[in-house]
């Protein structure tokens, strides 16, 4: 599915760090300013359990996982609303994502140059959301003198959307981002056309060093505060930490992740989590040559889930035959499923949930 979450934070808080250990990508990760300047595109793989339970009992060919696109965004300064830094060009990259993981610096490091002088995750987050704040006032103030015109020649649609819009604009004069106070599905569709910065919705992350990696320090303390503030995700994590982890084999991390005393990698939980921000659900197909992990919209219906491993599915769709990963681990095969009427049979209006099992079966 084409759906990207953006990397965004400060210069030097580690964006880069992260993005490449989540794709194992070569982005520049140097000790400057917008080192950074293009962002970056990465595929990554999303780490779930229970494909590995699945495999444990199907024996396949080819194991294929869920994919995500990650977008490493260069880093903004106070201004850029103003053409500060790369100003517009940062801006305009976020309007290309549909979530944003904003990395929060939240470790000491006299080496590394922080642009604002020091640690503070309260002020650095507010840096970067009057920024963004500002460059959706400035959009929404130019579409409502466009939608003005239409609204005056009595537009019913232009009507309403003038309404929404002028509540955004006062909602965004008081400093306060659009996802935090339009959260009526009605609202947020009339204000589509804007793309709005602000209305993407946001994980933090805050980023430590290898002395905050199982405590919480106090600047952690205050993301997570913020982030609660918001109905927002927090994910906690050492880049410096996650980039060696990604360059070692599977048995060498799982003992470097035991003397460090966790239980996985923090990147594995910040992807789950940016991929639950884009709103999206796995369910899996099983078979001798392949088992997959097929991406589709949490609500999807059958027919729609069908059509995302290939269009003829969706147009031919006639029913699915459904069952739960906790059943095939108690039948083992899908012949002792069909003998304990576990196999359910669903047809076009079924909605699938989260880690269904799925055949599909169609007309061509």
């Amino acid at each position: 599915m084409s759906l990207a979450v953006g990397i965004i934070g400060l210069p030097n808080v580690g964006k880069s760090t992260i993005f490449n250990a989540l794709s194992n990508g070569k982005a520049a990760a140097e000790n400057y300013p917008f080192c950074t300047i293009d962002p970056n595109h990465g595929i990554v793989a999303v780490p779930d359990n229970r494909m590995n339970r699945i495999n444990a009992i199907v024996s396949t060919r080819k194991i294929v996982p869920a994919f995500m696109e990650l977008v490493d965004i260069a880093g903004l300064v106070k201004g850029a609303s103003n053409g500060d830094g790369l100003g517009n060009q940062f801006l305009g990259h976020i309007k290309d994502v549909n979530a944003v993981v904003h990395v929060v610096r939240c470790f000491e490091n006299d080496d590394i140059v922080h642009v604002e002088g020091g640690i503070d995750p309260q002020r650095d987050i507010s840096i970067i959301d009057t920024e963004l704040m500002l460059t959706d006032l400035s959009t929404v103030e130019r579409g409502l003198s466009r939608i003005e015109k239409a609204a005056k020649s009595g537009d019913k649609e232009a009507a309403a959307k003038l309404a929404v819009f002028k509540k955004v604009a006062d909602i965004l004069g008081q400093g306060i981002p659009v996802r935090k106070a339009i959260t009526d599905p009605a609202e947020l569709k009339l204000i589509t056309e804007l793309h709005l910065l602000t209305s993407k919705p946001v994980l933090y992350v805050a980023n430590v060093d290898d002395n905050a990696v199982l405590e919480d320090n106090d600047a952690v303390k205050k993301v997570r505060a913020i982030a609660a503030s918001e109905n927002a995700g927090c994910v906690k994590l050492c880049g410096k930490l996650e980039s060696e982890l990604a360059d070692l084999g599977d048995d060498d991390k799982a003992e470097f992740l035991k003397d460090l005393g966790l239980d996985e990698p923090g990147l594995a939980i910040l992807t789950r989590e940016a991929y639950k921000l884009l709103g999206l659900e796995t369910f899996f197909t099983v078979g001798e040559i392949e088992n997959r992990a097929w991406t589709i919209h949490k609500g999807f219906k059958a027919p729609e889930a069908a059509g995302v491993i290939h269009t003829d599915f969706e147009k031919g769709f006639i029913k699915a035959d459904v069952y739960t990963l906790e059943d095939l681990e108690t039948y083992k095969s899908e012949v002792a499923l069909r003998a304990a009427g576990k196999i359910r049979s669903e047809g076009r209006d079924y909605v699938v949930k989260d880690g269904d099992i799925m055949f599909f079966k169609f007309n061509v």
